[in-house]
């Protein structure tokens, strides 16, 4: 599930392997850019911005991608065999003489003016792999609303940029609060804590690709146990034994995993029609 982390370390590989060097190669299959071709010109640097990756191209270009649930870009030496997906899966291909980026099942793709790159990332808070990361004005927009859900307002791009639903999970067990606790029931200090907690493990995991880890020494002393609460539907929690709990709202990219024992606060409800913004 891509999250800050991955869209991190699939734009750097990304930059490593491409930024520099003139594209012999540049297909977008989505119906709007098909017939786009920047072949020749040179690929001067790939960034990611919370979620998004901005791939910018000599000629005031830019490619923006957001992977949301299922995309991914996989870098291939030249000649190499494409092994992410079906070919019908790819939506843009990038070659140069020495490697290829391939992306598959994006559903965000579109070329734009480096100089319009604000109309799609401009909303975003502060990033936590960002090199401006603003602790101060993160915890500032977590807390604006004080009535918002914890899980609502920590997936709002606006407030922090890179947390989905992984690290939502597991930073509401590490708060000892329901995703569904309004913000402004936390104990004092606690959205400090969460915004600079945030940021360890977002630059902890950047790194890691698929291994990505929660627990402490979930990597190396405890492999089996890399997260606290996510995906362990069932299983007793590591702290207190209750199992835990799981709740899909509305749809899959909205889905929660809790422990009742250890996290204090309301259970889901109706969902809230303020849909956090990507």
């Amino acid at each position: 599930m891509p999250e800050g982390d991955t869209v991190w370390l699939a734009a750097h590989r990304m930059h490593a392997a491409l930024a520099g060097h003139p594209l012999t190669r540049f297909d977008l299959r989505v119906p709007r850019f098909a017939t786009a071709d920047l072949t020749g010109r040179t690929l001067l640097d790939v960034t990611p911005r919370g979620k998004h990756l901005l791939a910018r191209v000599e000629g005031g270009l830019t490619l923006h991608s957001h992977l949301r649930m299922e995309g991914s870009w996989r870098v291939f030496a030249h000649g190499a065999r494409w092994n992410g997906g079906p070919e019908h899966q790819i939506r843009a291909v990038l070659g140069t003489a020495d490697a290829t980026a391939v992306g598959y099942r994006l559903p965000v793709l579109e070329l734009l003016r480096t100089a319009d790159e604000e109309t799609v990332v401009g909303h975003l808070g502060p990033d936590l792999l960002g090199p401006d990361w603003d602790a101060a004005e993160a915890v500032r927009r977590l807390c604006a609303d004080p009535a918002r859900p914890l899980g609502e307002a920590l997936l709002d791009q606006r407030n922090l940029a890179g947390i989905g639903n992984v690290y939502k999970c597991e930073l509401a067990f590490l708060a000892r609060a329901t995703p569904w606790l309004p913000v402004g029931e936390l104990p004092a200090g606690v959205p400090e804590r969460l915004a600079a907690t945030a940021r360890r493990l977002l630059e902890a995991n950047k790194d890691r690709h698929e291994r990505r880890t929660i627990t402490p020494g979930g990597h190396v002393d405890r492999p089996d146990r890399k997260v606290y609460v996510y995906g362990r539907r069932g299983k007793p929690c590591y702290r207190c034994g209750a199992p835990i709990r799981h709740v899909e709202e509305n749809d899959q990219e909205r889905v929660s995993y809790w422990c009742p024992g250890c996290q204090q606060g309301p259970g889901p409800g109706r969902p809230s029609s303020a849909r956090p913004r990507r």
